[in-house]
C-alpha cells in the first residue's frame, strides 16, 4: 500500500455518506448507487463527442455488454456483472484517456486494480476474474470502442480499425439507441434497472 502523510486526504465522499479510501478501499464502502450517479457522469473521450449530452462511461458499459451478448449468444450472471463492473473504479477516479495512462505509467493502474478488487468482492466476485472472463470483456471493450470511435469521436474508420480492431455488426436501430448520447439521468437509471435484474438472478 501506498504512504501517505499524516495530514493527507485519500479518501472520496459519496452521496450515500460512505468514505471510500484510494489506498485501502473496502468493499464495505463500495454502493451500487454511487457507482451508478458517478459513471453516469463520466465522459467517455475526455467529453470530445458529439451530442447533446456527454457520452457517459454508464452507456459505454451497457454498451459493452450488448456487444458480449452477441459475441458469447447469452450471458449468465457472473459475466453480466462483471461486465457491469468493468470500467466500476471510474466512478471514483474518472476514465483517464489511454493515451494520458501511458504518459504518467502504472500508478494509475495500481489504484484502479485495488478499487476494482474491492467492488468485485462487494458485489459477490472474485478479486481478479478469471482470463478467460477478461479476454471477453477487452473484446467487447474494443467492439464499443470503435463504434464510439467512429459515430461519435470524429475518428475515420481506417483509423478506428487500427486502434480497435474490426467493425463490429450491430442492427442500425441499435446503434441510434446506443450511441445517442443519453441524459445524465437516463443513463444511471439505465445502469441501475441493469443491475437490479442481474442481482435478482
Amino acid at each position: 500500500m501506498a504512504k501517505r502523510a499524516a495530514h493527507s486526504r485519500a479518501w472520496q465522499r459519496m452521496l450515500s455518506g460512505r468514505r471510500l479510501d484510494l489506498l485501502d478501499p473496502s468493499p464495505l464502502d463500495v454502493e451500487i448507487a454511487d457507482i451508478a450517479h458517478g459513471l453516469a457522469r463520466v465522459a467517455r473521450w475526455n467529453g470530445q463527442t458529439e451530442g447533446d449530452h456527454i457520452f457517459s462511461v454508464a452507456q459505454h458499459t451497457l454498451l459493452v455488454e450488448l456487444m458480449a451478448k452477441r459475441q458469447t449468444g447469452g450471458l449468465d450472471r457472473r459475466l453480466g456483472l462483471a461486465l457491469l463492473l468493468h470500467d466500476a473504479p471510474e466512478y471514483v477516479i474518472g476514465d483517464m484517456i489511454t493515451p494520458f495512462k501511458a504518459v504518467i505509467g502504472d500508478a494509475y493502474k495500481v489504484v484502479e486494480k485495488r478499487l476494482l478488487a474491492a467492488i468485485h468482492l462487494r458485489f459477490g466476485l472474485p478479486p481478479e476474474l478469471p482470463k478467460d472472463l477478461e479476454k471477453l470483456i477487452k473484446a467487447a471493450d474494443r467492439a464499443a470502442a470503435y463504434l464510439e470511435a467512429t459515430k461519435l469521436a470524429g475518428f475515420a474508420p481506417a483509423e478506428a480499425k487500427k486502434f480497435f480492431g474490426e467493425p463490429p455488426d450491430l442492427p442500425a436501430a441499435t446503434v441510434r439507441e446506443y450511441l445517442t448520447p443519453w441524459p445524465a439521468g437516463t443513463a444511471e437509471a439505465r445502469y441501475l434497472a441493469r443491475f437490479e435484474t442481474l442481482a435478482a438472478e
